[in-house]
């Protein structure tokens, strides 16, 4: 999903690690305008970040390609200093763009215990998903400007009158930084102009605050920007509303979001541990992307090879299997 409003005044010290959300404020609308300008003026940086600065759901049998070394530990939080992907080091096409996303390590342990793939378990990374102008959430095929995008889907299980909670984990890789500061401030405009968003068929989301660090406002813990989202889905059908987050890192051109839908009787104490599990999991991802980026050539992944295909490198729609509903639209 790729939207949030917007909160002032965050402090430092309790951004971009594991916590539950504050207490957000809507955005008014020209800080909307006026990050929507920057992203669309500035020219391309090169995804470097000062030292204090800085769309999507799985099961058995689709699992990704493991990555060359090893991957994060699940049970460490993630190291507190900023992360970027320089264009140098991004992957250039789109063969190395998806063998980039697939080589990322992305465990369900990272949102915590209990958590397992869900089926389908990969979207197809030539899509991503769009909100319409009837803000009702479809899943098209990619721009020009941007090279793939790969969501992976995650569950914990109904267990003892506690619903499911979902998650999906969505890294996105644009042509340029340009493009992934674009997105980000797209994910803006969307929360102002559709309040209320119909993930699927039977699902939709509504009461959606956000809080948004963008770029070189030094309040941004571990990336170049994030934007971070509360609200509640609610289920036709069914009686009451439930919580629900979404989270959004930018690297230079590379995206990581994540959202998750806690499912009906869980208490107040285990809604906040899912909402600071999964903020800490899209940490784990943020710090894995950024490695793999900046090891480039190095470790054979053919990410700094922006003229032909990856060294190596899988077609854009290798292996892909579409994820349906809310799983292929945030």
């Amino acid at each position: 999903m790729r939207h949030t409003a917007y909160s002032n005044g965050t402090d430092r010290s309790k951004q971009g690690r594991g916590r539950g959300m504050a207490a957000y404020r809507p955005v008014v609308a020209a800080v909307a305008g006026a990050l929507l300008l920057a992203a669309c003026t500035e020219g391309t940086d090169g995804g470097s970040a000062s030292p204090t600065a800085s769309g999507e759901r799985a099961g058995e049998g689709g699992g990704t390609t493991a990555s060359r070394s090893p991957s994060p530990s699940p049970s460490a939080s993630p190291v507190d200093e900023a992360y970027t992907v320089t264009e140098d080091r991004a992957p250039g096409t789109r063969s190395a763009a998806v063998a980039f996303l697939r080589e990322l390590a992305v465990r369900p342990d990272f949102f915590g215990t209990g958590f397992r793939k869900r089926v389908p378990y990969e979207s197809d990374p030539a899509e991503w998903a769009v909100l319409g102008e009837d803000c009702v959430w479809r899943r098209e095929p990619l721009p020009g400007s941007v090279l793939a995008s790969l969501t992976r889907a995650f569950v914990l299980p109904e267990a003892e009158g506690r619903k499911a909670v979902y998650v999906s984990l969505t890294v996105t890789v644009h042509e340029n930084v340009l493009g992934g500061r674009r997105d980000m401030a797209t994910s803006l405009e969307e929360s102002l102009r559709c309040r209320e968003q119909r993930l699927n068929a039977t699902e939709r989301v509504r009461e959606l605050y956000s809080q948004a660090n963008p770029f070189a406002e030094e309040r941004n813990a571990i990336a170049d920007d994030d934007l971070l989202e509360s609200g509640v889905f609610l289920v036709d059908g069914e009686k009451g509303a439930n919580p629900f987050h979404w989270y959004k890192h930018r690297l230079g051109p590379v995206t990581v979001a994540a959202t998750a839908r806690v499912g009906a009787g869980r208490t107040e104490e285990e809604q906040d541990t899912v909402s600071s599990q999964v903020l800490k999991g899209v940490g784990l991802v943020v710090a894995e992307a950024a490695r793999r980026a900046a090891a480039g050539d190095e470790d054979g992944s053919g990410t700094k090879d922006r003229t032909g295909d990856a060294k190596g490198g899988a077609g854009a729609t290798s292996g892909a299997r579409a994820t349906g509903g809310p799983e292929g639209a945030r």
